[in-house]
């Protein structure tokens, strides 16, 4: 049984519309509708929601299907790489942050503090960047090609 099956019976188990569900959880109508009918696949969160709302276990949603399976591990991965992408942010930011009071305690003028930080700006644009087309290459070389449920 695929999830979408256990979801529209898991909906009807429990007494509710697809408009009842999409306003407890916060999402449209049509999202619901989709999820429902294998058009798309809930995320993490969704699924927690109607795991919760329909009082079944995250198991009894998930396993035995594997697409559901991959996207959450896909979206993991995801997790992830957006939390790598944010710590080198902070940390560019705080070199930055530092370089701009120092240059305040030794007497630097503001214009000579950006002259320094924009080698520092740009470092960074290049590794948010990098880091980027990195992942995007890796999701790429994950996906398929012969799968025709893939648009691309």
């Amino acid at each position: 049984m695929t999830i979408a099956e256990r979801l529209k019976e898991a909906r009807k188990k429990a007494g509710m519309t697809q408009d009842q569900v999409a306003e407890k959880i916060m999402v449209s109508r049509v999202t619901v509708s989709h999820w429902e009918n294998g058009r798309s696949l809930p995320d993490i969160v969704s699924l927690i929601d109607l795991s919760d709302l329909y009082c079944v276990s995250l198991d009894e949603l998930v396993k035995g299907d594997s697409k559901m399976t991959e996207k959450v591990k896909k979206d993991a991965k995801d997790s992830r790489n957006n939390k790598r992408l944010i710590q080198t942010t902070a940390v560019l930011v705080t070199a930055v942050l530092l370089a701009y009071l120092i240059s305040i305690v030794v007497g630097g003028s503001f214009k000579d503090f950006c002259q320094a930080a924009i080698a520092w700006v740009l470092m960074g644009i290049g590794v948010a960047s990098w880091l980027a087309y990195a992942a995007q290459k890796e999701k790429n070389a994950e996906k398929d090609p012969t799968d025709p449920s893939d648009p691309a």
